[in-house]
């Protein structure tokens, strides 16, 4: 008896130095999988199975509007250029806009429909005008994915229409998609808009064609910002669902959900959980001064380190709540000095557990002093004396 209490009292001593994880009893999501990133943190807030290859259904556009929005930034393409449909993208299943081989849409009308109504006519048209085909889009989807780190993550489409070997994971649909909403922000401008409108230009004319948004949160969740629904026969209900409220944004991930219900209030649970329990502080804001740097042989002696961007610190929710920095400088740097150089950096911490750190930047161009500026600097130093 005594060995056996002995046993029972190891085991609870286990159980209490390994505390058990409660957060799929804390959000229960009805689905293969599930995932609730922070995003300006990358931080994950809650995740179950969250590295299983499943497939993502057109959740998979979501790298098709990263890339397509960074060809618009680095303007490879831009908004009002004409796109002449190909056979190949009018002949797209599933969700589509009813694009004609032979018409001309402006990249600002087929990024609307794939946005706001998931038309995969529209993505594979766009994928072709980026790439020069689909095929060759396919390949940039897969290196964007490997530089972002989706290491479980393989693209055999631009609209996410079943493949084989065509999956994703819920944590790499976050990692996408934090890409996209941090980076290039102007897609909100199209995942807020419930209704929209294309013109359909064939050879009979020109036809009104409308848009409805797939998201239905955008009716129902206080601070909803997007992002991409999907659904096919195989992937079931999936969505990439962003929120953002009191400087928070969050990106909740849904992968095979039974239902669009389960697909939608899985969502919403896990936006509750993470704005219940977390919040954002702001610290230094851009520029502030937090130290100086020696420039050796500089005009100045010195030159100001300040914040290059300002650092969002992701805490949880609470009264005591104390954030601390550690500035963390060069000591000395050699002229000449341009502003902008890295000097070092801040790094915060709560509770001892580092939760956020930034770049420290010279604040000003430093020359190389001269013979007469070290005589003139050697002079008032004996002055002084």
């Amino acid at each position: 008896m005594k060995k056996m209490i002995g046993i029972l009292l190891m085991v609870a001593m286990l159980l209490l130095t390994f505390p058990v994880s409660t957060a799929a009893q804390a959000v229960p999501v009805d689905a293969k999988a599930a995932l609730l990133m922070e995003a300006h943190t990358g931080r994950v807030l809650f995740a179950d199975n969250e590295h299983e290859k499943l497939p993502p259904a057109s959740v998979t556009k979501v790298m098709t509007m990263l890339l397509i929005y960074e060809a618009l930034d680095n303007g490879r393409i831009e908004w009002d250029q004409v796109v002449t449909v190909s056979a190949h993208a009018a002949g797209m299943g599933g969700s589509q806009v009813y694009l004609e081989e032979g018409e001309q849409q402006t990249v600002r009308d087929l990024v609307k429909a794939i946005v706001i109504a998931s038309a995969n006519d529209a993505a594979v048209a766009m994928a072709e005008h980026v790439a020069g085909s689909e095929s060759a889009f396919v390949q940039m989807m897969n290196d964007r994915a490997a530089a972002l780190g989706m290491e479980n993550t393989h693209f055999k489409n631009a609209c996410g229409l079943d493949a084989p070997g065509h999956l994703t994971t819920a944590y790499d649909i976050a990692l996408m998609s934090r890409q996209l909403i941090t980076q290039h922000p102007a897609v909100f401008d199209y995942t807020t808009q419930r209704l929209d409108k294309i013109i359909h230009k064939t050879a009979r004319g020109e036809e009104e064609f409308g848009l409805t948004n797939t998201n239905k949160l955008l009716r129902q969740y206080t601070g909803i910002t997007g992002l991409k629904t999907g659904s096919t026969g195989e992937a079931l209900y999936c969505f990439s669902a962003t929120a953002e409220r009191d400087g928070m944004a969050l990106v909740a991930v849904v992968l095979g959900a039974p239902n669009p219900a389960a697909r939608f209030g899985g969502a919403a649970k896990l936006f509750d959980y993470g704005f219940a329990q977390y919040a954002v502080l702001p610290q230094e804001a851009t520029d502030t001064v937090l130290g100086q740097v020696t420039v050796y042989k500089g005009k100045q002696e010195t030159a100001d380190a300040v914040v290059q961007t300002q650092v969002a610190v992701l805490v949880p929710k609470g009264n005591n709540v104390e954030i601390t920095s550690e500035v963390q400088l060069q000591p000395s740097v050699n002229a000449p000095l341009t502003a902008g150089t890295k000097l070092g950096e801040v790094v915060y911490t709560h509770n001892g557990e580092e939760v956020g750190r930034g770049n420290l930047i010279a604040a000003q161009t430093v020359e190389k002093a001269g013979p007469g500026d070290m005589m003139e600097r050697l002079f008032q130093r004996w002055i002084s004396n």
